[in-house]
Formats: structure tokens, sequence, C-alpha cells
């Protein structure tokens, strides 16, 4: 069950530590900026990309994601973002993604988990397991992906989450990038990608 925790610019801040990374590098980055700024946001937006840097090192590509986060803060100056939940969805997923660097996957971790709005977020796992259940057609962008995946969840935040969660799960445990292990999914029936493989397809 989704729990929302309706604090926006924590996800944001998280998310974007969350790239290109594992969930425990991720954890650390974010626990030491908290530590490193005990004024919270409007201290990080103030402080030099160096300091951000500095605090954020553990969680990989610490230059590229220190200069997003001071840009993303400083693009929302005192915005806590909290407003999102009260407009169309569309139009809180439009004012994210013109936020600098925020994209698709970013947005709805953003609705989603802060405000329980059913958007699905669609990292790499969900995309690749997503694209070989036939969720969505071959070839299909991460916009479309993302799309798709939240037509699918029909509205339903709790849909969503649990859609992307199962995907996730899925993707890092049984369909994994390289050699997937069709043989001991329970979803080989279904699964165009499955079939294929048994066929000699793949």
């Amino acid at each position: 069950m989704l729990d929302p925790h309706r604090a926006p610019i924590d996800e944001l801040v998280l998310t974007v530590l969350s790239q290109n990374t594992n969930d425990r590098n991720r954890d650390v980055a974010y626990a030491r900026l908290r530590e490193r700024f005990p004024g919270g946001w409007p201290q990080v937006r103030d402080a030099a990309v160096e300091e951000i840097e500095e605090a954020i090192r553990p969680g990989g590509l610490s230059n590229i994601k220190a200069g997003r986060i001071g840009e993303i803060l400083q693009a929302l100056g005192d915005d806590d973002l909290c407003w999102l939940d009260r407009v169309p969805l569309p139009e809180a997923r439009d004012f994210l993604t013109s936020l600098p660097g925020v994209g698709r996957k970013t947005a709805a971790c953003v609705l989603l988990f802060s405000f329980g709005r059913p958007d699905v977020p669609v990292d790499t796992h969900v995309f690749r397991v997503g694209g070989r259940l036939g969720l969505f057609r071959p070839g299909a962008s991460f916009d479309e992906a993302h799309d798709e995946l939240t037509r699918l969840a029909g509205g339903d935040p709790d849909d969503a989450y649990e859609l992307h969660v199962a995907l996730i799960r899925h993707g890092r445990r049984t369909c994994i990038a390289r050699a997937p292990r069709c043989d001991e999914c329970p979803l080989q029936r279904m699964c165009p990608y499955a079939r294929s493989a048994k066929t000699g397809g793949r």
C-alpha cells in the first residue's frame, strides 16, 4: 500500500542522487547532504556547488549531480512544490519536467511517492521488463512507456505503485538485462520475449 510522504523536494533530490548508483550509495549521499546542510534546502540552494559535491560524493557522479541539484533548487526558489497535488496531473508533470535536468522518471517519482498521484516511474528495469512483457509497443520511447504504464494503472495510485515496484523487483531478480532467467519465470507463458527465446527468436 502506498503511503505518500508529502515531501516533494526531498523526493526530487533523492531521485537525482539515485541516478546511476545503487540504493545504498544514494541513501549515504542523501544523509551526508542533510547533515552537511542542517539549514535545509535553502542552505543547499545558496551553497557553492563544490560544497554540495563534497557532501554527495559517495553517490557517484557527484560533479554532475551537485550542479543539477543546485540548478533545480535555484529554479525553485522558495517554492516548496506542495501545490502539485492540487493541479491536474499533466500540469504538475509539465512543471516538474521544466526544471533543469528533470525528466519523466524523476517527475513521476515525486508525483507518486510524495503525493500518491498515479504516475508510474519508468527506470531501466521497468522499461526492460515492460518491453519484454509487451506492456508497450516494441521500440517505444521512455516517454511512451511512461504514458502506457500510467494508463494501465487506471488512475489508481496503489496500482501505479504496485506496477512500478513489481516490475523493478522482477527486473532485479529474474528478468535481468543479460541472460534473463526465463525458465524460472512465473510469467513466461504470457511473455512474448520468453516465447520468442524458446522458438529460437532470441
